[in-house]
């Protein structure tokens, strides 16, 4: 058995608007995200089936060409291999939870949340 303290989990500041905490088992990982307002997650998809639960602030998303806007409380599950965006329309804090474990994560080779470049990471002007 394994227990976690978010408290202790080291905060990685992928760019200036996007941050996060993961703990992760054999088969399933949870991530704390914290996006800022105009955050924007570039179109990707990944071999985890992904649960994106809103704790608070908001999102809009764009998956396999639909887009919904979810606030707090709400959650959202994308499948494997579904391509998807993200725009944080205020600033955010959700938890994402993967099955399997996203290991593309692990070895740093996740370079869409990585850029620091203004407009990769804002899109349109935000209401």
């Amino acid at each position: 058995m394994l227990t976690f303290a978010w408290s202790q989990v080291a905060q990685e500041q992928l760019n200036e608007r996007f941050s996060r905490k993961f703990i992760y088992g054999e088969k399933i990982m949870v991530a704390q995200i914290f996006l800022k307002r105009g955050c924007v997650v570039p179109e990707h998809s990944h071999e985890s089936e992904q649960m994106c639960l809103i704790i608070m602030g908001s999102l809009r998303f764009n998956i396999g060409g639909e887009e919904k806007v979810l606030e707090s409380n709400q959650a959202v599950n994308i499948p494997s291999h579904l391509k998807h965006s993200v725009v944080a329309l205020e600033d955010t804090l959700a938890y994402d939870i993967f099955s399997p474990i996203r290991h593309d994560w692990l070895a740093g080779d996740d370079a869409y949340l990585r850029t620091s470049s203004p407009e990769a990471m804002q899109e349109k002007p935000l209401p």
